[in-house]
């Protein structure tokens, strides 16, 4: 990717592991190997994959580093089926850096696929910006955008990270009324007192 590339971020690489016995292993590389080759993809060897491996735990100690010299780094991750995975990455893309150019701090958005299944895959994005004056509020605005463009997308509001306050009202949104009445009606049931963090799944009903 480094020698004689593109520079106009059409490329992009893919990271395979396997487990297994060395029988399965070896067949499940091959298969690989021929599907990648057909839709265009050049090996690269073991040496991606090893750098990877090595360097992997690296990136949350860097964030330290980052806010000491004036960046915020942030993540924020959804799935979707394998139909809408690529316009829910343009639109959640271009919420993030409409959002934060918008506010005076044009950022450096990546996004891999971190969880890939037969119906469809994980996005997952981390995003580097300047903090500026107000970096949670400047971060708040970001995010909501994001989620409007993720749900807008036909996206999940989380496939992992898990729903709170940050993302009960677009889960409400996802599940529609009906599935919002039954998640409360569970509550209802099983903390009649209301003390287990009231709110923070789903908006409290009308009149609550």
């Amino acid at each position: 990717l480094e020698d004689g590339g593109p520079e106009d971020g059409s490329q992009c690489l893919a990271v395979l592991g396997f487990e297994g016995t060395p029988e399965r292993v070896a067949d499940r590389r091959a298969r690989a190997a021929d599907v990648l080759r057909a839709a265009g993809g050049e090996p690269l060897g073991t040496g991606p994959g090893e750098k990877w491996e090595h360097g992997r735990f690296n990136a949350p100690y860097m964030r330290d580093a980052l806010l000491d010299v004036g960046a915020f780094v942030e993540t924020l991750e959804t799935a979707a089926f394998w139909t809408d995975v690529p316009r829910l990455y343009e639109a959640v893309r271009n919420a993030l850096i409409g959002a934060l150019s918008g506010g005076g701090t044009p950022p450096l958005l990546m996004c891999h696929i971190s969880h890939v299944y037969p119906s469809g895959a994980s996005l997952y994005f981390t995003v580097v910006s300047a903090q500026g004056k107000d970096p949670v509020a400047h971060w708040d605005v970001a995010k909501r955008a994001a989620n409007d463009a993720i749900i807008d997308a036909g996206g999940t509001i989380s496939h992992h990270h898990g729903v709170g306050t940050d993302h009960r009202d677009w889960y409400a949104r996802e599940i529609g009324p009906l599935g919002a009445a039954v998640l409360r009606a569970v509550k209802d049931r099983v903390d009649p007192a209301g003390i287990l963090n009231p709110g923070v799944l789903v908006p409290p009903a009308a009149g609550e």
